[in-house]
């Protein structure tokens, strides 16, 4: 996977994933939409796959402690950069990423088995996991505040 599945997972996202007025759209209406939107068939499958994986269909997530410490295997931290781990455990300190849902992210980044990760697909991975999990709804809220503020990368 590449960039341009995380552009289509944030298609997505803005267009379809974000409401919760509306029923969820199935995987084959998601197929045709962003076909019509013009995406490339194996960037949907993939998308879609990743999707998937979120909504608990992928890698078993373990449980966490509260007050767990987090030690980053050696292919985590070839593929997450210092700024990268740095910024997970930096939300995780200030209430926005609880333990659980922050092993959910690493495995959603890994997923996302792009060249290099920045902090922006990070925020937007986080933003959508957050999205999917019930009871993060303040989370989600002070992430998205985070997520739409610009280019700063601190934490508040």
């Amino acid at each position: 996977m590449n960039d341009n599945v995380l552009d289509i997972l944030i298609y997505l996202f803005e267009n379809f994933l974000e409401s919760d007025t509306a029923p969820q759209p199935s995987r084959d209406v998601l197929r045709e939409e962003l076909e019509q939107a013009g995406f490339a068939e194996s960037g949907i499958e993939r998308a879609l796959e990743w999707l998937e994986g979120l909504a608990g269909d992928g890698a078993e997530v373990p449980a966490v402690r509260q007050r767990s410490f987090r030690a980053f295997s050696g292919f985590e931290m070839t593929r997450l950069t210092t700024e990268v781990r740095g910024y997970l455990v930096q939300l995780e300190q200030v209430g926005i990423l609880p333990a659980q849902q922050r092993e959910l992210v690493i495995d959603r980044l890994l997923a996302l088995e792009a060249e290099e990760i920045e902090i922006e697909q990070v925020k937007w991975v986080v933003l959508m996991v957050l999205f999917s999990q019930p009871g993060q709804e303040q989370a989600y809220q002070r992430m998205e505040d985070l997520v739409f503020e610009g280019p700063s990368d601190a934490v508040h």
